[in-house]
């Protein structure tokens, strides 16, 4: 009687420890949010797939660039004019990078862009203003005004009224690595509007 409880207990207590193993695998903290036990499953799969692969699949695997996926997403605006509606796709994208009302208006930015027609004149145009964001002053607008669009020679003048983007105050939203030519269509009839596709 005294050996079977001993070896009960002891099967038990390995039961118990083995649960609380993987109780604490399930609610392990990464980064501030917990590791879901699916997640860990799925690690633990790949592991396994990997230590079964031999040093010859291994060096075969390693030639191999990672896949990237891209994420595309698809700014559409409209105005009553021409001008309206690139000031809208510009804090559109703005708008997919934070939260444009908690920025002040401290700071003045210009931007002037020139295009061989309207849909490269409308990719310069955001694309220097993005470059004003990324990697030149880390300005974030509130409100972007376009001064005016020379239709001729496919010119155009802009302002933005903001101040430098900050973690602590402005919300992180998500990147926007470029802007694409990428079914661009620019619409200028009676209710002016355009569709561009930026990479995040």
């Amino acid at each position: 009687m005294q050996s079977w409880f001993f070896k009960g207990a002891c099967q038990w207590g390995r039961s118990l420890e083995r649960k609380l193993q993987i109780r604490s695998k399930v609610w392990l903290m990464k980064g501030g949010s917990r590791v879901s036990s699916a997640a860990i499953m799925a690690q633990e799969e790949e592991d396994i797939r990997d230590y079964n692969l031999t040093e010859e699949q291994k060096a075969r695997k390693a030639k191999y660039p990672p896949v990237i996926r891209k994420y595309e997403c698809e700014l559409h605006a409209w105005g009553d004019t021409l001008e309206e509606a690139f000031e809208q796709c510009a804090m559109a994208m703005f708008g997919y990078m934070t939260d444009t009302g908690t920025v002040e208006p401290l700071q003045t930015v210009e931007v002037e862009t020139q295009g061989d027609d309207l849909q490269s004149l409308l990719f310069h145009f955001l694309d220097e203003w993005l470059y004003k964001f990324s990697a030149d002053e880390f300005f974030i607008p509130r409100e972007v005004k376009v001064l005016q669009i020379d239709q001729r020679n496919f010119k155009l003048r802009s302002i933005g009224w903001g101040e430098e983007f900050s973690l602590s105050k402005h919300p992180q939203g998500t990147e926007v690595k470029a802007i694409t030519y990428s079914a661009m269509q620019v619409y200028n009839e009676e209710k002016p509007e355009v569709f561009v596709i930026i990479d995040i």
